[in-house]
């Protein structure tokens, strides 16, 4: 007979390298996606509340359980009305999209001193002046919004603030739709609609400094291995000279920035009662203000900030919206 070969997988993936801890606790959005209609902002931001399931009826055809009820996870994300803060220009130059100008409202919400220094005046003409005479160089229009953690039950008090674009019609038009929200609240029900696919960028659950086991999934050594078990089994050849990068280390674990795409919305409610379980979700507490149910899990913990933007590649044709029969609102307590 001859020698048995010994074979296995790779252990671990390469697609998320480097492993490196986020910037920010808010996943900052690297891209936009193009759209067509009427000005509007194109991504809205929440807290994560918790999951439930839900009893919908089941409306794709072709289905084997086409036009009965089918349990569905879904993900609650509180989202409190944002304040458009601010106005930002950017033109396109050797370097990228650099500022061309911006323009703040008149009073600004005061929790917004625990983020930077407030100006004893604000004067958004100015601002406005500058981008208007510079509408013929504008590559795009964000407004900045903030969030009002004081309406949830959340306990926070310091506002996050988030750049959003502004998308469809052209770049005056964005200007003047930017102009009239200046101040205003931006409300989830505004920007989104029920059955739509958006994409979910946040920052996942962290984990601290974990091994190659763990945080790779490489087999455990025999026992009788020199000095480790729970450790590689090699490092690599003698040539090259060096570690490579496919090579399972320890490290940081969790806490990366993560975009899901095409994810559903099930529902826009403006009544946290609706899906808030017998005596609150875990670790977060009651929905108090409007909220989005997004079909299946979303990364991060409880209480993190979640950022919903439009479908950068939504499938096409876009699937039917599912008839909700019901939400269940038994305690999470002892899951």
């Amino acid at each position: 007979m001859g020698r048995k070969k010994w074979s296995s997988p790779r252990r671990g993936s390469l697609a998320y390298s480097p492993r490196a801890r986020a910037k920010s606790w808010i996943a900052r959005v690297k891209h936009w996606p193009e759209v067509s209609g009427e000005p509007r902002p194109l991504a809205m931001a929440g807290y994560k509340a918790g999951m439930t399931h839900v009893v919908v009826v089941d409306d794709k055809k072709g289905s084997l359980t086409y036009g009965k009820e089918i349990v569905v996870p879904a993900t609650v994300i509180e989202t409190p009305p944002m304040i458009v803060c601010a106005v930002r220009g950017y033109v396109e130059s050797p370097r990228g999209l650099t500022v061309a100008g911006e323009a703040w409202m008149n009073r600004p919400p005061k929790d917004l001193a625990r983020v930077f220094t407030l100006p004893e005046t604000f004067d958004p003409e100015p601002g406005f002046k500058k981008l208007e005479d510079k509408v013929g160089e504008l590559k795009e229009v964000r407004l900045i919004l903030a969030t009002q953690p004081r309406v949830t039950a959340k306990g926070r008090k310091k506002p996050e603030l988030l750049e959003v674009k502004v998308g469809g019609g052209d770049v005056k038009s964005q200007l003047e739709y930017a102009k009239g929200m200046l101040g205003k609240e931006v409300k989830a029900s505004n920007v989104f609609q029920e059955g739509q696919f958006v994409d979910v960028l946040a920052v996942t659950k962290g984990k601290g400094f974990q091994g190659p086991v763990k945080r790779f999934g490489v087999a455990r050594l025999h026992h009788k291995a020199r000095k480790k078990v729970r450790g590689v089994g090699s490092l690599g050849p003698w040539h090259p000279h060096y570690v490579m990068r496919t090579v399972p280390r320890a490290g940081q674990m969790g806490f990366h920035r993560r975009t899901e795409y095409n994810k559903q919305i099930l529902k826009v409610g403006g009544n946290g009662v609706e899906v808030t379980p017998k005596g609150g979700f875990i670790r977060y507490g009651q929905v108090r203000s409007e909220y989005v149910l997004v079909k299946g899990s979303v990364p991060g913990p409880s209480k993190r900030l979640i950022t919903l933007r439009y479908a950068v590649r939504a499938p096409e044709p876009v699937s039917p919206r599912y008839k909700i029969e019901a939400v269940s609102l038994d305690s999470k307590q002892g899951v």
